[in-house]
């Protein structure tokens, strides 16, 4: 059954049908917070996969990053370097591992399962960490 779930979404990035829809998805994420609990995942057959099971002690959270390279502030004293090294910096950790560590700083009390993609726009990126209680897994 999970198959066809995966199946559908992998459509909905085909299909021109399917696009409104995402994009007021979009619009949803935008507005809320940073970190942000769900009830259910978005996408029930990754979630079900890294060992997710709809029962207490399970938790399915949201989490918003910006993408794009590291941004550095320019120093401001100082004589001025020829390449002050603002541009061009890549992130050392991924995005994934960003949003993971975010999800943990909210919610100490629980362990990570795994994390997926769910969207993304101009400027953020939204991953969706599964966390469980690590009494009851």
């Amino acid at each position: 059954m999970y198959k066809y779930i995966g199946d559908t979404w992998k459509d909905i990035w085909k299909l021109s049908k399917h696009r409104l829809r995402y994009r007021e998805k979009r619009m949803e994420l935008r507005r809320q917070k940073t970190v942000e609990r769900i009830p259910n995942p978005s996408r029930l057959d990754r979630a079900n996969s890294l060992g997710y099971k709809a029962k207490p002690g399970f938790v399915v959270v949201q989490v918003k990053v910006s993408r794009g390279r590291l941004r550095k502030i320019r120093p401001s004293l100082g004589r001025r370097q020829k390449r002050t090294g603002i541009s061009k910096i890549k992130r050392a950790k991924s995005i994934k591992t960003i949003a993971e560590e975010r999800a943990l700083r909210k919610y100490r009390n629980l362990r990570v399962l795994g994390s997926y993609f769910i969207g993304e726009d101009g400027s953020h990126k939204w991953i969706e960490v599964v966390l469980a209680n690590p009494i009851i897994t």
